[in-house]
């Protein structure tokens, strides 16, 4: 795709503010000038908003404001004038019911904040799973130049000379502690293993590749995704990007010219390359909606089928980011789609130039942690789109987290009416359920939980677990964390509080998965299956008051990416009205 850049210099957006010597322009800079800016940064030069999601109570973006401080002196350097702009912060973490629930409400606040601020261009700084695709739906919405800078993932954690993976290994040893196979102070003891530094998860779980898809989109420097939060080249990273956005202002180069169908198209297919979380989807369909773009579930499944999996991270395979770095990180992922007749080769980016420029002479370091095509971890990696009448919105599930021998399965279900209904009665010996059950879980989607909790990948009973039984197919209108693993059917829509047909599931019906027919049916008639969604009544009173209100009478479907219906489409980038 060829950009031609805007003719330089022009009047900006931030004259507006500051360009003159009306009292409302003077009003603007004078209050600017209290902080000490001398008054040649005014003087036409673009104004860079810092979009700065540190927060204490967001652990994995504790580190940005050092990162910020870099992005500044690039602006600086590059003719600009950077400022540090706070924004809502979304923490999986820390975030109840969820964090979510509060993804739309950050873009919403994030929109709003370059709405009605005197910015040119944006720098994004993002960590965790959240923050990053918030921060792109508010840009994309407002169209200025924008460019991304992950927080970058933490170092290793080690474990009695294991590998400990955030995230993947609290599911791997809870399970392990029901199963009696380690006793609960290991579990304490391996802890300290976990997050032994600053950064997000150390896994292919969702901020990493949340960080890979922004990458794939294009709207970061090339080689953003996978360097270490306190490697000294993450420094390097946010120096360049300040530098670069400048000239992106100067250009007129924005989201919706790198945002295509094509760009899409790539970040798909590196999300089956890499075995990224099935959240992308949810988020990557939100972002396609704030730019007009017709994504569909459809395209996932028709994308990323043919795509093999060829990054051996957890939860799918066994290595951890810092190794993938090493490695050459996503670059190398991108250059061998290239190869594989894969790629966009000709998608924009933030550079200016073509995906394929940044990528055509990168090396590999380590071929056991990005494989041969003909060692991959699974040759057909996508994220699996099923359908049938007990989902037929449609439903995901990761096959490079799956367990082969379930990929067709039959089973009798096993139902569970919400979290805490699960939570009261996984434990108690007396359940009817074993290994060739199905255990469903409803009421937890995006309206129903509210938010759509991270509670889909149900750990499994005790009784099983003793058995040595570490999977079961599981079945939700839910999302899993990124770094969890197993045959888990996720996103079921319409889900159970909208009266999807998830919602008349009982306990004893017959469920049958099919992966490679794509298909997840519930063994009963027609009619009867009529008759059921008839009868059915809400669950729930819906929330009285606020944002959980607001959230509940206005989010979408999984299917379409769980946004507000009213915050969909880009509208553009005016200058909000003046007041004085």
């Amino acid at each position: 795709m060829a950009f031609k850049p805007a003719a330089w210099p022009r009047r900006l957006r931030s004259q507006e503010w500051f360009g003159g010597t009306s009292k409302d322009n003077i009003y603007h800079r004078s209050w600017m000038k209290n902080q000490g800016l001398p008054a040649d940064l005014f003087d036409g030069r673009p104004v860079i908003g810092i979009l700065n999601t540190f927060s204490e109570l967001n652990p994995c973006n504790a580190h940005l404001n050092d990162l910020a401080q870099r992005v500044k002196h690039g602006v600086y350097e590059a003719g600009g004038l950077p400022v540090d702009v706070p924004v809502f912060s979304v923490s999986e973490s820390g975030f109840r019911p969820t964090a979510m629930m509060f993804r739309n409400l950050a873009a919403m606040a994030v929109e709003e904040t370059i709405r009605g601020q005197q910015m040119d261009g944006v720098v994004c700084l993002v960590g965790c799973d959240k923050t990053t695709p918030s921060l792109l739906m508010g840009a994309a919405s407002c169209d200025l130049p924008t460019i991304m800078v992950s927080g970058g993932p933490m170092l290793n954690g080690y474990f009695r000379g294991e590998r400990v993976g955030s995230g993947t290994h609290l599911w791997k040893f809870s399970e392990a502690v029901k199963a009696g196979e380690m006793t609960a102070a290991e579990f304490v003891e391996a802890e300290a293993s976990m997050s032994r530094s600053p950064g997000s998860c150390n896994t292919m779980g969702t901020a990493s590749t949340m960080a890979s898809m922004v990458e794939a989109l294009g709207m970061t420097l090339s080689g953003n995704a996978a360097i270490p939060a306190v490697d000294s080249r993450r420094r390097v990273m946010a120096h360049l990007t300040g530098r670069r956005i400048v000239q992106m202002v100067k250009d007129d180069l924005r989201p919706s010219h790198i945002l295509t169908r094509a760009a899409f198209r790539n970040a798909v297919r590196t999300n089956a390359a890499i075995g990224g979380s099935t959240n992308a989807v949810i988020h990557l369909l939100a972002i396609a909606g704030r730019v007009g773009l017709p994504l569909t579930l459809d395209d996932w499944d028709a994308w990323g089928r043919d795509v093999p999996t060829i990054v051996n991270l957890m939860p799918s395979g066994k290595y951890l980011m810092e190794e993938f770095f090493y490695a050459g990180g996503l670059p190398v992922v991108i250059r061998r789609l290239g190869e594989a007749g894969l790629l966009e080769r000709d998608a924009l980016t933030v550079s200016g130039g073509p995906i394929w420029d940044e990528v055509r002479d990168v090396q590999n370091h380590n071929e056991d942690v990005i494989l041969p095509a003909d060692k991959a971890l699974t040759q057909s990696g996508g994220i699996v789109v099923l359908r049938g009448n007990l989902a037929p919105g449609g439903a995901v599930l990761k096959p490079s987290a799956a367990s082969p021998h379930l990929m067709q399965h039959r089973g009798r279900a096993v139902v569970f009416q919400d979290i805490d209904d699960y939570k009261a009665r996984i434990e108690d010996e007396g359940l009817d359920i074993d290994e060739t059950c199905v255990m469903v879980l409803k009421n937890c989607g995006p309206r129903g939980y509210p938010g759509m909790a991270e509670v889909g990948n149900m750990g499994l009973p005790p009784k099983v677990l003793r058995k040595g039984i570490t999977d079961m197919v599981r079945i939700s209108d839910a999302r899993m964390s990124g770094t969890a693993y197993g045959t888990v059917v996720l996103h079921a829509s319409p889900e159970a509080a909208r009266g999807g047909p998830l919602a008349v599931v009982r306990d004893g019906d017959i469920i049958a998965l099919d992966v490679a027919a794509r298909r997840l049916h519930l063994d009963i008639t027609e009619a009867e299956l009529a008759a059921r969604l008839a009868a059915w009544t809400p669950a729930a009173e819906p929330p009285a008051g606020g944002y959980a209100q607001l959230y509940h009478d206005h989010v979408e479907g999984a299917d379409t990416g769980a946004d507000l219906d009213f915050l969909k489409g880009c509208r553009g980038h005016a200058v909000a009205r003046e007041s004085h």
